[in-house]
């Protein structure tokens, strides 16, 4: 295996739990599948559907979405939010995260 290739794989194993946080963060305000997944992009976090879809099923499975089926422009779309124990898990992550990035920062100097 090529150092490029460790490269790519350590750098995916960091991304996962990333994904987590910054889809809860994103989903404090209602979306469907789509709008996500641009809105992720847009910030700087691209996301394949591949990923993403099983991601919010996975985390609405543990109920910290919830999720709901309406017709826009004529379409049936699936829209996310965060439940109120999606919530707290995305405040108490939120916190985890600082302090292990500034735990890091200290590290990396």
């Amino acid at each position: 295996m090529s150092e490029s290739e460790h490269y790519q794989k350590l750098k995916l194993e960091l991304r996962r739990g990333v994904l987590i946080l910054a889809v809860l963060a994103e989903l404090r305000e209602e979306h469907y599948g789509y709008s996500l997944r641009k809105n992720l992009s847009a910030k700087g976090l691209e996301i394949d559907e591949g990923t993403l879809y099983p991601l919010v099923r996975r985390l609405e499975k543990q109920a910290l979405l919830v999720s709901e089926w309406r017709m826009e422009n004529n379409r049936k779309k699936r829209f996310y939010h965060l439940s109120e124990i999606g919530q707290q898990v995305l405040t108490d992550l939120t916190e985890d995260w600082r302090n292990t990035e500034q735990t890091l920062n200290d590290i990396l100097k």
